[in-house]
């Protein structure tokens, strides 16, 4: 199996709701890293899973609708907990209906939210 990693970083706000968490009640940025992993059994006639230039073109196209934006205002958490949980399913399951190619037959993305903390998603592909 290849597997394919390309890493993008944004700045984006929110602040948690549904508990007492303190400070995370609060607007507050984060600088996350966002790193897609792709997979596939076989390569293209380049030899390449999928052409990088193409993913990092899809992220950073992605990215924009989130970067410097505070995340509780957007259409994807309206009245749910903006947690690293749900923003990495969500970026996620985007990058997968942005990168058809059919020898890919597994994403997963890993959003970290600081040095020590990040979640992460992954879709199977049939």
């Amino acid at each position: 199996m290849h597997s394919l990693m390309v890493k993008k970083d944004f700045i984006a706000s929110h602040f948690l709701i549904g508990g007492d968490w303190g400070n995370e009640n609060k607007p507050h940025a984060h600088h996350y890293v966002l790193e897609l992993i792709l997979e596939g059994e076989t390569l293209d006639h380049n030899n390449y899973l999928v052409d990088i230039v193409e993913v990092e073109a899809a992220m950073n196209e992605l990215i924009l609708g989130y970067k410097n934006r505070l995340l509780n205002d957007l259409e994807d958490f309206v009245g749910r907990n903006p947690s690293i949980e749900l923003f990495s399913k969500i970026l996620c399951t985007a990058m997968s209906g942005r990168i058809k190619d059919p020898r890919i037959s597994a994403l997963k993305a890993v959003l970290w939210e600081n040095e020590s903390a990040w979640a992460g998603y992954g879709i199977r592909r049939s």
